[in-house]
């Protein structure tokens, strides 16, 4: 039983490969975070080495064993920074030594199974000298071995390793084909599966990280509740808080993105009141707060804004001074009437 959701060309390409039995030596899909990629790939390793006449079953030992991660001829190969920081594993490398054990797990036959099985995770973290040994292997494929490489952006890997590959890819989900998932596969209580679903932004794997893990969801109120103190507070507190970013950004560049993410996120949601479409926003347990504050901007200040906060992220990917691109974020952003009155009356 295919466990992907929504993948549907993927899927069809795949399943029909395995009915002819023409499956390439090797695959990448590429992919947003979270949007399947690990569960397809380890869907793909279960029917190759499934016993059942429709693989894959999910029920048979091999089946179980890959889902349990203990077959032995299905091997993950990532980033090997166990207990670091997110920022240090996001600078890490997959290295050289870990495709040569790889190569080497790989000449030897199935101990298990039908077939060997080699999934690399974060493929785009291949250092050169790992691509370039990998590009060897996947230039002199093996009888009844498949290597599976994951990628968010395969304009990180080389064009000769990407040659060598059949690629797919995995798109991000509709909020429907999401929030309906959650309701059946997994009966998420309905108004949270359609808050999940909406926050996801069609990343399937995060909304079930969130129904699993309270502490994500708790998190995101928390940068939202701050989102909204600087929206109301005075300058020196909005360059106080660009300061306390751009001291951030030099150690945790992602958890800097994942504010301005956010902070883009509210803002179309304001949007979208504003042009009367509030069944569309992400943020629908705030519904109420956003059509009141929607109220207090004019519609091309919100536009404005969400150009600012666009640019200074491309500024940000660009390397530029993190403490004046975020100072002049804050400078642009709208103050309603109110606001001003308050602090400046």
């Amino acid at each position: 039983m295919w466990q992907v959701v929504g993948q549907t060309r993927a899927l069809s390409l795949l399943q029909r490969s395995l009915k002819k039995k023409v499956v390439a030596h090797a695959y990448l899909f590429v992919g947003p975070p979270h949007v399947g990629k690990m569960t397809l790939a380890l869907n793909l390793a279960q029917a190759l080495n499934c016993e059942a006449a429709e693989p894959p079953c999910g029920e048979c030992l091999s089946c179980q064993k890959i889902a349990s991660a203990k077959h032995a001829d299905v091997q993950i190969i990532g980033l090997t920074t166990d207990g670091d920081s997110v920022e240090a594993k996001s600078r890490a490398e997959i290295s050289i030594d870990q495709i040569r054990q790889m190569q080497h797990s790989a000449s030897l036959p199935p101990f298990e199974g039908i077939y060997k099985v080699f999934i690399i995770d974060g493929a785009e973290q291949l250092s050169s000298e790992a691509a370039n040994c990998l590009l060897k292997t996947l230039e002199e494929p093996v009888g009844k071995v498949i290597f599976i490489l994951l990628t968010t952006n395969d304009k990180l890997l080389p064009a000769t390793v990407i040659s060598r590959c059949q690629r797919l890819e995995l798109l991000l989900l509709a909020v429907t084909e999401v929030e309906a998932a959650l309701n059946s596969g997994w009966d998420i209580e309905p108004q949270k599966a359609k808050l999940l679903a909406r926050l996801s932004h069609g990343r399937l794997g995060w909304a079930l990280s969130a129904a699993l893990d309270d502490s994500l969801l708790q998190q995101r109120a928390e940068g939202r509740q701050r989102l909204l103190d600087i929206i109301n507070a005075d300058y020196e507190e909005s360059f106080a808080y660009a300061a306390e970013l751009a001291a951030q950004f030099s150690q945790r560049r992602r958890s800097v993105q994942e504010v301005l993410d956010l902070w883009l996120e509210w803002w179309r949601d304001l949007l979208l009141v504003k042009v009367g479409c509030k069944e569309a926003i992400t943020n629908v347990d705030l519904e109420a707060t956003l059509i009141d504050s929607a109220r207090g901007y004019k519609l091309a200040q919100i536009k404005a804004f969400i150009n600012s906060i666009q640019a200074a992220g491309e500024q940000l990917r660009q390397n530029a001074n993190p403490q004046l691109a975020l100072e002049v974020l804050m400078l642009s952003m709208p103050r309603t009437e109110e606001n001003i009155s308050v602090k400046y009356g």
